[in-house]
């Protein structure tokens, strides 16, 4: 089915979140297949679709008169040629041509948020999806409108897009009265562009979150590495047009679950292309990527592995009282995959006052800049589907009326068991009560409510997750049987509990950020940039 997790981030396909910050993304080094940026052997005829590092009149290393301006503003006579320089330097980096121009429009932040058709509009069947995927994941409650949360996420960040439809990219500024250029951001989205013109990135399914990702961490690793790249020669080889102070300040209430989960592509992706660099002919071999694009976030997280996704098909087990819901014709079906998983499980470290299932100091790089995304409590994973149900009785059914059935398939039994440990263990942050007469059975009351049962058969994990208890076997006959616990209490001590990795008695309560990393005011980039296709019944970012 069409994802409603990946359609609300933009009414149509390949969304991007194009330099989360190019900051928090770390390529490096020269690339093999890059050309020397001081190749004296320029033709006498260059042309923009045959010669690299030419475009439209402008080498990569001209000289405007726009990088002498006091600010980044830059006039209608200007941008043309800042753009056309810009594809230059694009190429040069990436050794491939542009094939057709590429326009670009500054516009001040007032002027994007006033844009009506940005984020598109859920059907009521999309947004229950939605948020029973969300909350299956522990990322959005009950009481809060997924869809609201991932459009506040972007709101007030964004810095550009690329329009697959219309081959137009935007870039956002936040100066209403003048407008300026951030040549790094236009770096990055003509990348996007380049790519879309040599390689169709509307072309690519994206049904899944996983699926979303994988994607995305050949396509954003490709634009965030030449991204970084290009902002590593503005100011030493390059004089580039950048806003003084231009870093957009990071949104207070940030959903971290969200944010984790939509920054690995940017956060692996680099690594991956890395990978593809080094064991083959350079960018020749990062092209051949676009054929056989990563299946899973999995390959993206993993580069030097084998990682093919086991398909699965949750069998339906539910009675006469339950319903699988259907979108577009569709059952309602989810792939979350490895990157999300682990946002689920670490989303709790950016708060100090919280207890997390991956502590903080496991989470994060040793430079604070990125997330380590190969945790031990994923790391096996193999495939999984979440499937959701409605109560059959209900006429309009929202959240409350609404339940699931998501099975994981791992590695080994050992990789299950970790899975376990670690789902327990959410469950025991979220305040969970065993089920004294029912196998493996929870119920949470606040923020996420419903009963949780669980269910390990070696390498496979179920978790169904109902109203009630009692509606536990109406969901899905063969789970929550009576008996005593197989897989361990949910209940557990609170010094096992506590593994965020700092004393609460020293903890700062109005302070929920992890010192260095997430502090409010902290220098770190959060700056998010949209590649968006408009190709109305294409979804995906």
């Amino acid at each position: 089915m069409t994802d409603p997790l990946t359609r609300t981030r933009l009414l149509v396909a390949l969304f991007a979140v194009s330099t989360l910050a190019l900051a928090l993304v770390a390529a490096g080094g020269a690339a093999p297949g890059l050309l020397s940026a001081d190749s004296p052997d320029r033709p006498d005829d260059p042309t923009t679709e045959g010669t690299v590092g030419y475009a439209d009149g402008h080498w990569y290393d001209d000289d405007l008169a726009v990088d002498d301006s006091e600010d980044a503003a830059v006039e209608d006579d200007d941008l043309e040629a800042v753009v056309s320089r810009s594809m230059a330097r694009v190429e040069e980096i990436r050794n491939l041509t542009f094939q057709e121009d590429v326009p670009v429009e500054v516009v001040s932040r007032e002027e994007f948020q006033g844009e009506d058709d940005v984020f598109g509009e859920l059907n009521e069947d999309e947004r229950l999806a939605q948020e029973v995927t969300y909350e299956a994941l522990f990322m959005v409650d009950r009481e809060t409108d997924a869809e609201d949360e991932v459009e506040a996420m972007y709101g007030g960040t964004v810095e550009g897009y690329y329009d697959p439809e219309t081959g137009e990219i935007v870039i956002v500024s936040d100066n209403p009265e003048n407008p300026e250029l951030d040549e790094t951001v236009l770096g990055h989205e003509l990348l996007h562009a380049l790519q879309d013109q040599h390689f169709d990135l509307s072309s690519y399914d994206r049904e899944t979150i996983d699926q979303d990702n994988a994607r995305n961490g050949l396509i954003e690793g490709d634009a965030a590495w030449v991204g970084t790249e290009y902002g590593e020669r503005c100011g030493t080889e390059w004089d580039c047009v950048v806003p003084d102070g231009s870093q957009t300040e990071q949104p207070s209430d940030l959903n971290w679950g969200i944010y984790m989960t939509l920054f690995q592509p940017y956060n692996d992706g680099p690594n991956y292309v890395d990978a593809l660099l080094e064991a083959d002919d350079g960018w020749t071999a990062v092209n051949a990527a676009y054929d056989d694009p990563p299946a899973s976030s999995s390959a993206v997280i993993h580069p030097d592995e084998e990682r093919e996704p086991i398909d699965i098909e949750v069998d339906d087990r539910s009675n006469e009282s339950w319903d699988r819901l259907e979108v577009n014709g569709e059952v309602a079906s989810e792939t979350a995959g490895e990157a999300a998983m682990v946002s689920m499980f670490g989303a709790d470290a950016h708060d100090r006052s919280q207890p997390s299932v991956i502590e903080s100091d496991e989470l994060l790089t040793d430079d604070l800049s990125g997330y380590d995304y190969d945790q031990p409590y994923t790391d096996g994973w193999a495939g999984d589907e979440l499937v959701t149900y409605v109560s059959a009785d209900a006429a309009d059914p929202d959240a409350a009326d609404s339940g699931y059935v998501w099975q994981t398939e791992w590695r080994s039994s050992e990789d299950s068991r970790q899975f376990v440990d670690g789902y327990l263990e959410l469950l025991d942050i979220h305040d969970a009560e065993s089920v004294d007469d029912r196998q493996d059975t929870y119920v949470v009351d606040e923020g996420f409510p419903g009963a949780y049962a669980l269910e390990r058969d070696g390498e496979t994990v179920t978790i169904v997750r109902a109203p009630s208890v009692a509606d536990l076997e109406g969901i899905d006959s063969g789970i929550a049987a009576t008996g005593p616990d197989s897989l361990g209490n949910a209940t557990v001590d609170d010094s096992e509990t506590n593994t965020s990795g700092n004393d609460s008695d020293d903890t700062d309560e109005n302070d929920d950020s992890i010192p260095g990393f997430a502090v409010p005011g902290a220098v770190i980039a959060v700056s998010i940039a949209l590649l968006a296709a408009r190709a109305r019944g294409s979804v995906r970012p």
